[in-house]
């Protein structure tokens, strides 16, 4: 009898090992990452709120085809084709090797959550609203970069600044074509919900050549009634307000800001394929903001992106955007943005690029000034690769190449 209890332990033990191992198998995680570097070029350079001063520059730039990054991936089947998912991505400086935000490890992304083909995903997090997440296959970014190639400052959020903190996101299945998402970021503010939180909804439908998106965000300054950015703000990157350019710089003290966009695409064959977008982003004041007056900015935008062969991509982009008149400002602010991109792929995982920008700006724009605000001249600032460093002038051109490999 001992023998035998002693070999049906040892069956009980095989057989629990044995039925372990396919759970191990079907977990997996995958280290991937991207390291992109070039030399740009820009016909003025100067600070933030400046008008004068500018100088041509050429310097070493980084993540100009896609942000320098690397990242852990993985999930795990819990059964029932659940599976438990996470994402920790950071993204550095490739020129430098510093940290592209300081103080954040995971700057880019920081998820965990829970995924089923028939029910959706829900994650939560450090990680992109709704709003872009949908909108981005639409967005001038794809071929043209968000350096060169994002609407003024990125203004609309259609590139990858805005990334929301402490985020809960549902992502549907696609059902019949359609997506469907929604976030909500909350703040933690003792007292208010609202306060320095960030939500969003967006809808997708993609079905064979077409395509189309429309999402809604909005982020709320953690300061009472507005003022200085909080760090509470879900949108902070440890403790800095995302999206400031020469666009924005005088409406930093937002009580909140609103996003409306939508995108279509087509594709008419596998070289040629068009997308389009249009925005609305209002920056709204408080009792404490440096300014009185909703601000509102209207961008339309198109890109006609060709493939001739298997190893070269070429875009070409247009886009407008509008302010409206408000805080004294008599003739609105405008920005004309026209450019061009040019992709060899030396292989699946390594490319060569070349891209060109010019923007003109027209009318009037606020900067900051002590505890209120100055009435500018509006200056170019294009796409997002040149936050702190705008034109002095109303007109920039910028040129740029570089290399970049995926791993």
């Amino acid at each position: 009898m001992p023998g035998n209890r002693g070999r049906l332990k040892s069956v009980v033990v095989g057989v629990a090992i044995t039925g372990a191992a396919p759970a191990f198998a079907q977990s997996s995680v995958t280290l991937y990452g991207i390291v992109d570097t070039g030399l740009g070029y820009q016909s003025s350079q100067t600070t933030l709120g400046s008008t004068s001063g500018g100088r041509s520059a050429v310097k070493m730039v980084n993540g100009v085809w896609a942000g320098s990054r690397f990242g852990l991936k993985g999930a795990e089947d819990l059964g029932g084709e659940t599976k438990a998912i996470f994402q920790l991505e950071e993204g550095f400086n490739s020129a430098t090797g510093a940290q592209s935000t300081s103080g954040l490890m995971f700057n880019r992304q920081a998820l965990v959550g829970v995924t089923n083909p028939r029910y959706g995903s829900l994650t939560a997090g450090r990680q992109y609203a709704s709003y872009y997440q949908l909108l981005s296959p639409y967005s001038p970014t794809t071929w043209l970069t968000g350096f060169y190639g994002a609407h003024p400052g990125d203004l609309d959020g259609l590139d990858t600044i805005y990334r929301a903190n402490n985020t809960l996101l549902y992502m549907s299945p696609k059902i019949g074509g359609f997506t469907f998402s929604g976030s909500y970021s909350l703040a933690g503010v003792p007292g208010s919900v609202n306060q320095g939180s960030t939500w969003s909804v967006a809808a997708q439908y993609a079905m064979g050549p077409v395509g189309l998106a429309a999402g809604f965000s909005r982020i709320n300054n953690s300061t009472v009634n507005g003022g200085a950015f909080g760090a509470d703000s879900t949108t902070s990157s440890a403790g800095g307000q995302a999206g400031v350019s020469a666009v924005t710089n005088g409406y930093q003290t937002a009580q909140a800001q609103q996003r409306f966009a939508v995108g279509a695409g087509y594709k008419f064959n596998s070289q040629f394929d068009i997308t389009a977008t249009y925005s609305n982003v209002q920056y709204i004041p408080g009792a404490g903001s440096a300014f009185r007056d909703l601000a509102i900015f209207n961008t339309g935008g198109i890109v006609l992106h060709w493939k001739p062969t298997a190893v070269w991509d070429f875009a070409t982009g247009y886009s407008y955007t509008r302010a409206t008149k408000a805080n004294g400002i008599m003739s609105s602010a405008q920005y004309q943005q026209f450019n061009l991109s040019e992709y060899y792929s030396l292989s699946k995982r390594t490319g060569l690029y070349a891209l060109q920008a010019y923007q003109r700006a027209n009318g009037e724009t606020l900067a900051p000034a002590g505890n209120g605000t100055n009435i500018i001249d509006a200056t170019a600032t294009i796409g997002d690769g040149f936050q702190t460093t705008p034109s002095s002038s109303r007109s920039m051109f910028a040129v740029g190449a570089g290399i970049i490999h995926r791993f």
